[in-house]
Protein backbone atom coordinates (compact mmCIF):
# COMPACT_ATOMS: atom_id res chain seq x y z
CA UNK A 1 0.00 0.00 0.00
CA UNK A 2 1.36 3.18 -0.99
CA UNK A 3 0.72 6.43 1.17
CA UNK A 4 0.61 9.96 0.89
CA UNK A 5 0.58 12.92 3.68
CA UNK A 6 -3.90 13.51 2.66
CA UNK A 7 -4.11 9.53 3.76
CA UNK A 8 -2.08 9.66 7.05
CA UNK A 9 -3.81 10.24 10.35
CA UNK A 10 -3.25 13.12 12.58
CA UNK A 11 -1.13 11.03 14.46
CA UNK A 12 1.10 10.04 11.51
CA UNK A 13 1.15 13.45 10.07
CA UNK A 14 2.77 14.73 13.24
CA UNK A 15 5.02 12.01 13.25
CA UNK A 16 6.12 12.75 9.56
CA UNK A 17 6.39 16.59 10.83
CA UNK A 18 8.55 16.04 13.34
CA UNK A 19 11.14 13.98 11.32
CA UNK A 20 11.27 16.40 8.58
CA UNK A 21 12.12 19.00 11.29
CA UNK A 22 14.67 16.94 12.89
CA UNK A 23 16.14 16.25 9.73
CA UNK A 24 15.97 18.53 7.35
CA UNK A 25 18.98 20.72 6.42
CA UNK A 26 18.83 24.54 7.73
CA UNK A 27 18.97 27.39 5.05
CA UNK A 28 20.70 29.33 7.44
CA UNK A 29 23.82 26.88 8.37
CA UNK A 30 24.13 26.68 4.59
CA UNK A 31 23.95 30.38 3.58
CA UNK A 32 26.69 30.90 6.62
CA UNK A 33 28.55 28.46 5.28
CA UNK A 34 28.09 29.32 1.25
CA UNK A 35 29.46 32.97 2.92
CA UNK A 36 32.55 32.18 4.76
CA UNK A 37 33.46 28.82 2.92
CA UNK A 38 31.35 29.14 -0.42
CA UNK A 39 33.99 28.78 -2.53
CA UNK A 40 35.41 26.03 -1.09
CA UNK A 41 32.47 23.97 -1.46
CA UNK A 42 31.15 23.83 2.19
CA UNK A 43 27.55 24.49 1.16
CA UNK A 44 27.68 21.38 -0.65
CA UNK A 45 29.29 19.02 1.30
CA UNK A 46 26.30 20.59 3.87
CA UNK A 47 23.53 19.58 1.60
CA UNK A 48 25.82 16.17 0.91
CA UNK A 49 26.74 17.11 -2.68
CA UNK A 50 29.86 15.18 -2.11
CA UNK A 51 31.10 14.61 -5.51
CA UNK A 52 30.58 18.80 -6.88
CA UNK A 53 31.40 19.70 -3.46
CA UNK A 54 34.97 18.14 -4.19
CA UNK A 55 35.21 19.32 -7.49
CA UNK A 56 34.55 22.74 -6.14
CA UNK A 57 37.20 22.56 -3.53
CA UNK A 58 39.98 20.80 -5.87
CA UNK A 59 38.96 23.69 -8.35
CA UNK A 60 39.71 26.43 -5.70
CA UNK A 61 42.74 25.06 -4.41
CA UNK A 62 44.20 24.85 -8.06
CA UNK A 63 43.04 28.39 -8.73
CA UNK A 64 44.26 29.81 -5.42
CA UNK A 65 47.93 27.95 -6.50
CA UNK A 66 47.89 29.09 -9.56
CA UNK A 67 46.69 32.73 -9.08
CA UNK A 68 50.58 32.47 -7.33
CA UNK A 69 51.74 32.71 -10.96
CA UNK A 70 49.30 34.76 -12.42
CA UNK A 71 47.16 32.10 -14.33
CA UNK A 72 44.40 31.39 -11.86
CA UNK A 73 41.75 33.94 -12.13
CA UNK A 74 40.05 32.78 -14.78
CA UNK A 75 39.33 29.11 -12.53
CA UNK A 76 38.68 31.62 -8.98
CA UNK A 77 35.89 33.73 -11.75
CA UNK A 78 34.20 30.12 -12.33
CA UNK A 79 33.75 29.53 -8.87
CA UNK A 80 33.03 32.61 -8.22
CA UNK A 81 30.02 32.27 -10.73
CA UNK A 82 29.14 28.86 -9.54
CA UNK A 83 29.03 29.84 -5.61
CA UNK A 84 26.70 32.87 -6.70
CA UNK A 85 24.77 30.28 -8.51
CA UNK A 86 24.39 27.95 -5.58
CA UNK A 87 23.06 30.19 -3.76
CA UNK A 88 20.15 30.52 -5.52
CA UNK A 89 19.42 26.98 -5.31
CA UNK A 90 19.83 26.02 -1.93
CA UNK A 91 16.68 26.37 -1.27
CA UNK A 92 15.37 23.57 -3.81
CA UNK A 93 17.95 21.19 -2.62
CA UNK A 94 16.39 22.00 1.35
CA UNK A 95 12.85 21.39 -0.68
CA UNK A 96 14.17 18.40 -2.23
CA UNK A 97 15.60 17.05 0.81
CA UNK A 98 12.39 17.46 2.80
CA UNK A 99 10.26 15.39 -0.02
CA UNK A 100 12.78 12.80 0.96
CA UNK A 101 12.37 12.77 4.52
CA UNK A 102 8.43 12.67 4.03
CA UNK A 103 8.96 9.31 1.87
CA UNK A 104 11.14 7.67 3.92
CA UNK A 105 9.52 8.48 6.87
CA UNK A 106 5.76 7.16 5.18
CA UNK A 107 7.89 4.03 4.06
CA UNK A 108 8.73 3.74 7.64
CA UNK A 109 5.03 3.50 8.93
CA UNK A 110 4.01 1.78 6.46
CA UNK A 111 6.12 -0.69 7.09
CA UNK A 112 5.17 -0.48 10.83
CA UNK A 113 1.57 -0.87 9.71
CA UNK A 114 2.57 -4.17 7.68
CA UNK A 115 4.34 -5.57 10.87
CA UNK A 116 1.63 -4.98 12.99
CA UNK A 117 -0.89 -6.43 10.18
CA UNK A 118 0.86 -9.64 10.01
CA UNK A 119 0.49 -10.38 14.00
Amino acid sequence: MNYSTSQLTTEEMLFVNSEVEKRKPNLLVAYLLWFFLGGFGGHRFYFKKTGSAIGMLALMVISLALTLVLVGFVGLFIVGVWTLVDAFLMPGWQQREVENIERETIAQLEAREQRQAGF
